[in-house]
């Protein structure tokens, strides 16, 4: 019999929750904050050095996989600093106006974040470098003859930019960021504690085992774990009681094709087709894309990522390539030959 561990309304109250779920799984402090625990300390030491100083927090660079806490941790500097959250990204901010609008609404001490910083452009990514260091922006108005300069003094604030890709931030952009830290995967017990967590504001009743089986098959990151919790939730409504244990966890994650190891249907697919068609490889990104009828740009950032960090798959010079793990998963021998009924890509 597996250990209960909540049941929901003898925890919370559906009342007292926040009517958006999602924001409400996002642990509002650093003491609830799961994982990370370099980055956690390194934030906990800049913060509560500011709050003695009574100044405002230098910047802040976070980088690494989607879903890993980013903008989270970003909203808790906030609540920490006790200031408000001005939330945007990289894209949106399509010219100097934009930025020169969000600046100037800013309070002193408040936290500007900006999700995929990398994707800011250019021309709007020079301003910002005044912003930072002297706070004060140099806007031009007008054309030609009647083109002028038109400086505008900012208020002291923070900002906190996120990106996947650090390596398309310039240089004088990254030097312009005193903490520059990059957030890693998260292990198999520090996704079960989210996940615990989750299914405790989501009034929902899991047991450990269940936890479990769902932190195993989230491929290390929060936002997948709870994305797993809201599938399993329902499923487990739909077709058991309503409890999710390791049984109802592992009949819901199978229907949605996701093994124990964390691998889907296109990860399968992606490893069967280089077994198969090319003998494990090499074989370059365009022809598995074509092979699979995916996108070289999501085999690459979604699927890649975890197949390589996983070992399954690794990359040369002259393509992708099968491992020894990689082989295992297929079913097939090194060779091509001896096919096992265990999985099925076709």
């Amino acid at each position: 019999m597996e250990k209960e561990i909540f049941k929901g309304k003898e925890f919370i109250d559906n009342e007292s929750l926040p009517v958006e779920l999602d924001a409400a799984l996002r642990p509002p402090s650093f003491s609830d904050f799961t994982g990370q625990r370099k980055t956690l300390e390194r934030l906990e030491v800049m913060v509560g050095a500011a709050k003695k100083r009574e100044e405002p927090l230098k910047h802040i660079l976070l980088c690494g996989p989607p879903g890993l806490g980013k903008t989270t941790l970003a909203h808790i500097v906030g609540h920490e600093l006790e200031r408000d959250v001005r939330v945007t990204s990289g894209p949106v901010i399509d010219k100097p106006g934009d930025l020169a609008g969000l600046l100037t609404n800013l309070q002193t001490g408040d936290v500007l974040f900006i999700d995929e910083i990398h994707r800011i452009p250019k021309t709007v990514e020079e301003y910002l470098y005044s912003a930072m260091e002297d706070y004060r922006i140099d806007i031009m108005i007008d054309q030609g003859p009647n083109a002028r300069s038109v400086r505008l003094d900012i208020p002291k604030f923070t900002l906190v930019g996120a990106t996947t890709r650090v390596g398309l931030l310039t240089s004088p952009m990254r030097s312009r960021f005193t903490l520059q830290s990059r957030l890693d995967y998260y292990s198999r017990e520090d996704l079960k504690k989210i996940v615990l967590r989750s299914c405790h504001l989501l009034n929902a009743s899991v047991s450990e085992g269940g936890a479990d089986e769902i932190a195993g098959r989230a491929r290390g990151t929060p936002r997948i774990a709870n994305n797993l919790i809201h599938f399993t939730r329902d499923f487990a409504q739909q077709r058991a009681d309503g409890k999710i244990s390791r049984k109802v966890a592992c009949e819901a994650l199978e229907l949605l094709e996701i093994d124990e190891m964390g691998l889907d249907e296109m990860d399968k697919r992606i490893l069967g087709i280089i077994a198969e068609n090319y003998k494990g490889g090499p074989v370059g990104l365009g022809t598995v894309s074509i092979a699979i009828g995916e996108e070289q740009h999501t085999i690459e950032e979604v699927h890649e990522p975890f197949l390589i960090q996983e070992g399954y798959l690794k990359r040369t010079s002259q393509g992708r390539m099968l491992t020894s793990k990689g082989w295992k998963i297929t079913g097939l021998s090194e060779s091509g030959n001896g096919k096992s009924n265990q999985i099925s890509f076709m």
